[in-house]
């Protein structure tokens, strides 16, 4: 059971996160939640763990909840059996084994006699296979970090499980497995995750934004579903405001310009009965301060229909507010951009790939790069770009403009400002006012016109580097996407599908997100490995 009542969490400078959380977990409830990029969703899940403390409100829990962080760096310097918090009892035991049975082994041993069998089960479950726990972290890749925490809940056996994007990094057999163990798993679950199909396996679904938190009664799909409908009804609104505005506005220059004739008749008459100049006067400031009554009836009418339509703007989606404008690309459909002929690569006499590799490449393809983790699709890449050289086999490659677009957006130069950074691809001389609606385009208002890039989230990056390739005069003829989804919310997911749905040159993309292949039209795989 988890109880969360009244939570607000203010950041150090003031500015508040959220307030007034209150929602309850089930025991064996297995949830979903899901908000937009900052709006705390990870920082909520640190103070449910314990590992941040609340500005206000309460925490109860039954038992003390695992934690799975989305970045694993704090714990490079550590052992993993330390950093999965079994160094001691392992120490323990082992001691003990050794005939050294003190009060104080047993007591951290705490009859916990199968601790190294659970360890040795869990690692295999994960295909952790001969992993030393003694081995320092650092070591490891990304994927097998986020392994290696995943198995921990085997180890420990928690009744509250708290994931933060645990399928980040993890290949097609790790996601497999992650999604086996979330429908077997008998634990309370509340998973914060962008997988889709992850995500279909939780029900129900919890929104955090900030309204707080909104319970929808089932899985992934069924919240799509409901938000669709949410959204048809926003569009709907929308246009009735506009729809009052008009009509507000028309009825107001009516009044108006009906009052001033009936105020122009009156005068006339007046003139011809011989009112004196005195009264007239009196009589032509009764109608100037009538005519301007008016005029603040229809004024503060009008400005509440503004209001609220600016509301109800200001609630659209981000795909809803964004023009993407890619130019298209202007090497023809089906030209060679690329060939490779029985390649392969190695350093000294090792070789990558048990099979060279043959495929090519032409332009206007869709193609998913697919493998297991370490099995050479970054080098691969860089083989096509033109960076490495095979050492065996052949290539040819064709002149055309390539764009790399990595995990860590490594095209943003983090020493920037964002409108400085916009201005890096202003290659066709576009005004400062072209380039600023092109950033308010793509959700960069003026208050991050000045923020340093250091300071983006993956999200915004992401929709800063779109922001960046519209702004050249021309889309390039490929770009290549490395796990692009990684990192990113459902909304900047959204974006990027209908940014890259808008471009028609030739995709390379590297990943392990079904759903996103399948929504940008990839029609062709190369495996490798």
């Amino acid at each position: 059971m988890l109880i969360l009542q009244d939570i607000a969490y203010s950041h150090p400078n003031k500015d508040i996160l959220f307030d007034n959380l209150n929602f309850t977990v089930s025991r064996q409830d297995k949830i979903a939640l899901v908000g937009n990029n900052g709006s705390g969703k990870s920082t909520l899940l640190k103070i449910i763990a314990g590992e941040l403390f609340p500005s206000a409100g309460l925490v109860k829990t039954s038992s003390k909840p695992y934690y799975v962080p989305q970045l694993f760096g704090q714990f490079n310097d550590l052992t993993i059996a330390r950093a999965l918090r079994i160094e001691a009892k392992l120490n323990a035991l082992h001691e003990i084994l050794d005939g050294q049975v003190t009060e104080t082994n047993l007591t951290v041993l705490d009859d916990d006699w199968t601790i190294e069998d659970r360890c040795q089960e869990a690692l295999n479950y994960w295909k952790l296979e001969g992993l030393d726990l003694t081995q320092s972290m650092n070591t490891l890749s990304g994927g097998q970090k986020t392994k290696v925490f995943l198995a921990g809940i085997s180890i420990h056996q928690p009744e509250i499980v708290l994931l933060d994007e645990p399928s980040n990094h993890l290949d097609t057999l790790g996601r497999q497995l992650l999604y086996d163990f979330i429908q077997s798993s008998s634990s309370t679950l509340v998973v914060v995750s962008h997988d889709r199909k992850l995500l279909n396996l939780l029900d129900p679904v919890y929104e955090l934004s900030k309204r707080g938190v909104t319970v929808y009664g089932g899985n992934y799909d069924f919240y799509a579903a409901q938000k669709q409908v949410e959204s048809n009804a926003l569009d709907q609104d929308l246009r009735s405001k506009e729809k009052a505005l008009r009509k507000a506005k028309a009825i107001e220059r009516e009044t108006v310009e009906r009052k001033q004739k009936l105020d122009a008749r009156g005068k006339k008459k007046q003139e011809k009965a011989g009112v004196p100049t005195i009264a007239m006067n009196t009589l032509r400031n009764n109608a100037e301060k009538s005519t301007a009554r008016i005029k603040d009836v229809h004024t503060e009418k009008i400005g509440a229909i503004a209001q609220d339509l600016s509301e109800l703007r200001a609630a659209l989606p981000g795909t809803d507010k964004m023009k993407f404008g890619f130019d298209n690309a202007v090497l023809h459909k089906g030209k060679i951009l690329f060939t490779a002929k029985e390649i392969n690569f190695g350093y000294g006499e090792s070789l990558l790939w048990k099979q060279p590799l043959s495929f090519q490449l032409t332009s206007g393809a869709r193609i998913a790069l697919k493998g297991l983790n370490g099995s050479g699709k970054t080098t691969l890449i860089k083989i096509i770009l033109g960076e490495l050289e095979p050492k065996t086999g052949a290539v040819y490659r064709a002149d055309n403009r390539a764009v790399y677009i990595d995990q860590d957006y490594s095209l943003i130069n983090n020493q920037l400002k964002v409108y400085e950074q916009a201005q890096q691809f202003n290659t066709t001389a576009l005004q400062e006012h072209e380039i600023k609606i092109r950033l308010a385009r793509f959700l960069f208002a003026k208050d991050d016109w000045d923020k340093s890039c250091s300071a983006l989230s993956g999200g915004e990056k992401m929709r800063l580097m779109l922001c960046c390739l519209t702004i050249g005069n021309q889309a390039p003829d490929l770009i290549i996407l490395d796990e692009p989804t990684n990192n990113l919310d459902i909304q900047n997911i959204e974006i990027l599908t209908a940014a890259i749905n808008d471009y028609d040159g030739t995709l390379i993309v590297i990943s392990h997100d079904e759903y996103f292949l399948e929504d940008i039209g990839v029609g062709e795989e190369v495996e490798i490995g």
